[in-house]
């Protein structure tokens, strides 16, 4: 080294927060109940029938053969209807009047008293030198996520019920899916839950969002320190030739590195989980004109302009649905960056529809968007249903904070905007409005 001893360096991010996110499904939660004393049948759309039948068969104090469930076809719920809360009232409504009820919960009740995303928050510490990256340590700390369900059959959901049986069912599906993909030294990621007051649920992607959009504002700032290019400093450091390759493909379809206005940025992510590789190159305007969007109701603020997405899931088996999914996902991901949270107030949340929940809006959507479905690699086919939320929050996040100047360190972004006057507590449900089409675009 030339007499000159290079000196070990580290550095501890700011802590990121990310806030409550609403697990309701598209439609409010509804099922019919016939229970009679020595029978009952049920229907609704659910996820996990199986647990659903056993766990209403004990409530209603009947042999599992005697309850019938039927699965109602339903719009996606992505997670929140692995519970059966409205099966499962529907049931004992029906069991205590004696006749066949349908119960089906306002859409207030779904937002107010459903399930949720669990507020979570993240600190990353990283030492370095030279070149290298010594240890990176990462501590996800969440309000608990209910896994009650288990994986589908009532074995698994009933040890997720024990005392510590929760606690071990999280750390074992954090652990399998939170892989770390960077050759970065001595590296942790541990799991801290904690406060079990809330209605939480698996929303899509679980825990991999927070964590993996949380690692990629630090490997922006790790690149920076080191004086690289943050597509160039990812593509060295990723493990393997499937992981570059993504990388290398987003970089090249959006162009990386372009000249873009003072005000606009490019932001690129990389994710692996389900045995698959993915990332994303985004591209956002946080322009005052484009941030200060005059939007009835809605929550406007920076837009991103153009996604790109590369994804391999080993065998492709249907090409355009693994596209589809995707494109979701992407939505997703916008969402839970910049507009989509549940605002806590005096123990009860604000939102009560979705006309106060701001999911990825048509005028907050990317005008350009393309999905590059990478050549199989692998005979095994790997999953996709929730793969691309987790690098296109990243993406848009590490976007954000190369166009404002400023790393964010709470989601979404424009969470501290409310942007609607909450609907009345009393009564409980609000009116339905009689004025849509005077709105509808």
């Amino acid at each position: 080294m030339h007499g000159e001893e290079l000196q070990a360096r580290s550095f501890r991010a700011e802590k990121l927060t990310f806030y409550f996110r609403s697990n309701s499904a598209l439609e409010p939660n509804c099922a019919v109940a016939d229970v009679r004393a020595d029978r009952a049948e049920i229907w609704s759309a659910l996820k996990s029938p199986i647990v659903a039948q056993r766990t209403i068969a004990a409530k209603l104090g009947l042999p599992p053969s005697k309850v019938t469930v039927h699965v109602t076809e339903g719009g996606g719920s992505f997670g929140r209807k692995l519970f059966f809360d409205a099966a499962l009232e529907a049931a004992e409504v029906s069991q205590k009047i004696g006749k066949p009820v349908k119960l089906m919960w306002h859409r207030a009740d779904d937002s107010r008293q459903g399930r949720t995303h669990p507020m979570a928050t993240a600190r990353v510490r990283v030492a370095y030198v030279g070149g290298t990256v010594l240890s990176y340590k990462q501590r996800h700390t969440s309000v608990s996520t209910d896994l009650g369900h288990g994986l589908g059959e009532i074995i698994t959901a009933m040890a997720a019920r024990l005392p510590v049986g929760d606690i071990g069912f999280s750390q074992t599906f954090f652990h399998l899916s939170q892989a770390m993909s960077y050759r970065f030294g001595a590296g942790s990621q541990l799991l801290s839950e904690t406060g079990k007051g809330f209605n939480t649920g698996s929303m899509r992607n679980v825990y991999s969002p927070d964590v993996t959009c949380a690692r990629e504002l630090i490997v922006d700032q790790l690149a920076a320190r080191m004086g690289k290019d943050p597509y160039r400093f990812r593509h060295d450091f990723l493990r393997d030739d499937r992981s570059r390759a993504v990388l290398a493909k987003v970089a090249e379809a959006g162009d990386w590195g372009r000249p873009m206005p003072v005000g606009t940025a490019q932001g690129i992510a990389f994710h692996a989980e389900y045995k698959a590789v993915s990332a994303a190159l985004v591209e956002i305007d946080c322009r005052p004109e484009t941030v200060n969007r005059p939007i009835r109701d809605g929550v406007t603020g920076p837009r991103v302009t153009k996604a790109v997405f590369a994804v391999d899931v080993g065998l492709a088996v249907n090409p355009r649905g693994l596209e589809a999914q995707v494109m979701g996902c992407i939505m997703d991901g916008i969402a839970l960056a910049l507009t989509s949270s549940l605002h806590l107030d005096d123990g009860h949340f604000l939102e009560a529809s979705w006309d106060n929940y701001f999911y990825t809006r048509q005028w907050n959507t990317p005008p350009e968007l393309q999905i590059i479905i990478m050549p199989s690699t692998s005979e095994e086919p790997g999953g996709a249903g929730e793969l691309g939320v987790a690098a296109s929050m990243a993406a848009v996040a590490c976007a954000y904070g190369r166009a404002t100047g400023t790393m964010p360190t709470s989601f979404p972004i424009n969470h501290g905007t409310l942007s609607f006057v909450p609907k009345p507590t009393v009564p409980p449900i609000p009116q339905s409005p009689v004025d849509g089409l005077n709105d509808a675009r």
